[in-house]
């Protein structure tokens, strides 16, 4: 893996004023490609482009999205994360790239997580670029089909909870660090990363969460638009 060959995918819908990942992404160095992923309903797209530049915003068709994925009910529409998630393979071959990260819009850290004398820490990372890389080599070595970084629900428990002792856990959620030749498809309009790593977990799929490593985000339902909406 190049620099060339990854990007971070920052999926979005609806809440152009508010990509809380992306002073993120800066605030902890990342220095490579990134982009922000839009579908072809959200009525925000210019202010995306305006925002962002054209060259950042990459659109998919939510209907083409729509035939490769089961939602697992009945409504007729096409609300939901799960139809972008699921065009982020296609979109990653367009872009030329090898590996790439999945991440929501609404993370205010990307944090490394660490016992200091018997408390679990957090520390914001300063060198991204290295880390990200670091993820792309494990999954590569691995041979899973994606590596996730922690959420904090994963550390109830603090230092002595089984999750932070067992560094590597068998289930991967809302951020994905995925191989553009190892696809793999998520079901369901809610849930759906943990209806994945629980469907392709039972077929032989590996999927693996750092746990040195933590997301944090806006409480789920509680940001405008998005998934909530």
């Amino acid at each position: 893996m190049t620099s060339d060959d990854f990007a971070v995918l920052i999926l979005s819908h609806g809440r152009a004023d508010n990509v809380k990942t992306v002073r993120t992404l800066d605030r902890g160095g990342y220095t490579g490609k990134w982009f922000i992923v839009v579908d072809d309903e959200d009525d925000q797209k210019p202010e995306y482009v305006d925002r962002f530049g054209c060259e950042r915003v990459v659109e998919f068709s939510k209907e083409e999205a729509a035939r490769i994925t089961d939602t697992m009910d009945a409504r007729p529409d096409r609300g939901g994360v799960v139809f972008a998630r699921n065009a982020c393979w296609g979109i990653a071959e367009g872009l030329g790239l090898t590996h790439f990260l999945v991440l929501d819009d609404d993370y205010s850290a990307i944090e490394h997580r660490y016992d200091d004398g018997g408390k679990l820490r957090a520390m914001q990372f300063p060198c991204l670029d290295e880390v990200f890389e670091a993820f792309c080599r494990f999954l590569d070595v691995s041979g899973a089909l994606t590596v996730a970084m922690a959420q904090g629900g994963d550390f109830i428990g603090g230092v002595g909870s089984r999750n932070f002792r067992s560094k590597v856990l068998r289930k991967a959620m809302n951020s994905f660090f995925c191989r553009t030749d190892r696809p793999f498809r998520f079901s369901g309009r809610v849930n759906e990363d943990t209806t994945a790593y629980a469907m392709e977990g039972n077929r032989g799929g590996l999927f693996l969460t750092v746990a040195d490593a933590s997301v944090t985000q806006t409480m789920t339902q509680k940001a405008a638009g998005g998934l909530t909406g």
